[in-house]
């Protein structure tokens, strides 16, 4: 089994687009203007609108509704990252900070309220860890 991707849905396909195209520098790949999807080496974040979720199950998923769910993003500078969305992120839930485990993240919110992790290894076991 491969994990491939992760969807959100979102009432504003277009605007939750522009942000993770700034977030990421990651270019979307559009199918229609329902769906969408930023592709990396390692994982697939797609986006679909509201008009998608009863393609598959009316009412099964609804928009800027995650309390559970943490999205995260291996970077090369997470504080390029935070300088890159100041101007566009309101609020951070943390600022730059080195966790325990020796990774330096950045917690935010995305316009729809989705909890996002950007971080970068520090130490040298999260190097390690990462290294590919």
């Amino acid at each position: 089994m491969d994990f491939v991707s992760i969807r959100i849905i979102t009432s504003d396909v277009a605007r939750l687009v522009d942000f993770y195209e700034r977030a990421t520098g990651v270019r979307a790949d559009w199918s229609t203007e329902d769906f969408a999807e930023l592709r990396t080496p390692s994982a697939t974040l797609a986006i679909g609108s509201t008009r998608t979720v009863a393609l598959f199950a009316p009412g099964s998923a609804r928009p800027a509704a995650n309390d559970t769910v943490i999205i995260e993003f291996l970077v090369a500078d997470v504080d390029g990252v935070y300088g890159n969305l100041a101007d566009l992120v309101p609020d951070f839930v943390t600022e730059p900070t080195t966790m325990p485990w020796g990774n330096r993240s950045l917690l935010l919110r995305d316009p729809d309220g989705n909890l996002v992790n950007f971080f970068t290894p520090v130490t040298p076991a999260a190097i390690e860890k990462f290294a590919s």
